[in-house]
């Protein structure tokens, strides 16, 4: 059994979007519920996180957006850029909490506490532009943390696989000309916000990195199992990853209201197993997983217990083809 890490703290609940938003605290509340009561929890490392830095997150966003965010914050309530991203007055220290969770994690990791990590954060991240937020998110957690891997920590290639219903704009717009990041997303096409189609690959020296995976509405746990170990797996072990970051939204799931693709809880179980696969073979297990979406609460608690199970597990070392 691998040594696997939490990443929670009750702040996240204090990001309040309002009565009736899809994005709310209960999200964090019915996963921690169902974790606790897990035969799992006592074996996960449960990790406080630390706020990331102003500096941490303009690697990945504009000085004045950052600026943006606060004073929004500080005239809250109201809606920050877009009417489905409400801000309440504590969102912009809960979203430096949120981007920092994950920068606490990749430490961990690094340091051989623990192997990988699940990050249990809000306010999520993969729509946050570089300098407009959008689709609930205010800032990339994604993104920055993998400049941070690769500016604090000095490791090059970096994977990152978003699962997410929805196209992470942003994180391949941060990363669309830079080699040294794969991006794949599997999402729902078409669906907000309308990106993430075959042809984008990145451009210029990034051409090659960017690889997504648009799948029809009614797909099903066999077309996302085949189009992971068909398309993506031996791409991954072709770019040889040193750390693999996972956007782990669970909003693909059939019951999710904001959705329509027929996910299990077993086909996300699979999906983590085949990312510990490449994990294993190229950068010795390591993997930070963190919450994107996820909109039905029993749903979301019973995935994020099978994702988090799938990552306590050691995977298969092979050769790469």
């Amino acid at each position: 059994m691998l040594k696997t890490g939490l990443i929670y703290h009750p702040d996240y609940l204090k990001h309040d979007t309002g009565p009736g938003h899809f994005e709310r605290p209960a999200r964090l509340e019915a996963i921690m519920q169902r974790l606790e009561a897990s035969p799992l929890f006592p074996q996960l490392s449960l990790i406080t996180p630390r706020a990331a830095t102003v500096e941490e997150i303009k690697r990945c966003h504009a000085p004045e957006y950052v600026q943006h965010v606060r004073e929004a914050c500080e005239r809250a309530p109201g809606l920050l850029d877009s009417p489905d991203t409400p801000v309440s007055p504590e969102s912009y220290q809960v979203a430096l909490l949120s981007a920092g969770g994950v920068l606490t994690a990749v430490d961990a990791v690094m340091a051989g506490e623990i192997t990988n990590a699940f990050c249990a954060i809000r306010p999520p991240g993969h729509h946050a532009e570089w300098a407009q937020a959008m689709g609930f998110c205010l800032f990339n957690n994604i993104a920055i943390a993998a400049r941070y891997i690769q500016e604090v920590h000095k490791l090059s290639r970096i994977l990152i696989v978003d699962w997410d219903v929805h196209h992470g704009n942003s994180t391949q717009h941060t990363f669309e000309e830079d080699e040294s990041v794969f991006y794949f997303s599997i999402h729902q096409y078409p669906l907000y916000p309308g990106t993430g189609i075959r042809s984008e690959r990145g451009r210029g020296r990034g051409l090659g990195t960017t690889m997504n995976a648009p799948m029809n509405p009614g797909s099903t746990d066999e077309d996302y199992l085949w189009v992971f170990k068909e398309l993506f797996f031996p791409e991954a072990l072709r770019f040889d990853p040193d750390f693999v970051l996972i956007s782990a939204g669970f909003d693909a799931h059939r019951q999710d209201p904001i959705s329509a693709t027929q996910i299990t809880g077993e086909a996300f179980e699979k999906m983590t197993r085949i990312v510990m696969e490449i994990a294993a073979n190229c950068c010795q297990q390591r993997v930070v997983s963190m919450l994107e979406g996820g909109y039905h609460l029993p749903a979301l608690a019973r995935c994020v217990e099978r994702h988090i199970a799938a990552l306590m597990f050691r995977s298969e070392v092979r050769s790469a083809p």
